[in-house]
């Protein structure tokens, strides 16, 4: 007795049918959806505020912030919030967990600006203040001149100055966009 292989008779189920997703895809796609979880639940609370997340995400990702990270409990968590987001739309959370992340950058990119600044006025003297207030004519002379010159007595007592702060909000009031 000879069999003939049939072709159509060893296709896989899922050939035709094109709504078939397989377990492997299912998985990655669950793997996503906990790996961006736990971003979230990396975030603080303000930062959250600022995502557009349903309700019941949200108190999921506050609950992972009263449990121990590396934990069977931490994980089990992780696992339920990937469930939750199954519902929710993941690539416009992800966009917005980028805008959040991206802003903290901003952010600190700017301070460490005024701090370079500051720094330069610290070690540069009158010359730097001047040079300074002909970039910047809003600012105000006598004070800009105070504050340096207060900050450098208190950084030659210590490391900690309070003028030093102080120049550096001021320069962060005046001068930030």
């Amino acid at each position: 007795m000879k069999i003939v292989g049939d072709s159509e008779h060893f296709k896989q189920p899922y050939d035709e049918d094109e709504d078939y997703i397989s377990k492997t895809s299912l998985k990655r796609d669950s793997e996503e959806a906990q790996d961006l979880g736990k971003q979230l639940a990396a975030l603080s609370k303000s930062q959250l505020a600022k995502i557009e997340l349903g309700e019941s995400l949200f108190d999921a990702i506050m609950q992972t912030k009263n449990i121990k990270p590396n934990t069977e409990a931490f994980r089990r968590q992780l696992q339920f919030i990937g469930k939750l987001m199954r519902n929710e739309d993941l690539e416009a959370i992800q966009t917005s967990l980028e805008r959040v992340l991206n802003k903290n950058n901003e952010a600190a990119a700017k301070a460490q600006v005024f701090e370079k600044l500051r720094d330069r006025l610290l070690s540069g003297g009158d010359a730097e203040v001047q040079s300074l207030l002909e970039e910047h004519p809003q600012l105000d002379r006598q004070k800009l001149r105070q504050l340096v010159r207060q900050a450098n007595k208190e950084l030659a007592k210590g490391p900690q100055s309070k003028s030093s702060a102080e120049l550096f909000k001021y320069l962060r009031s005046e001068l930030e966009d």
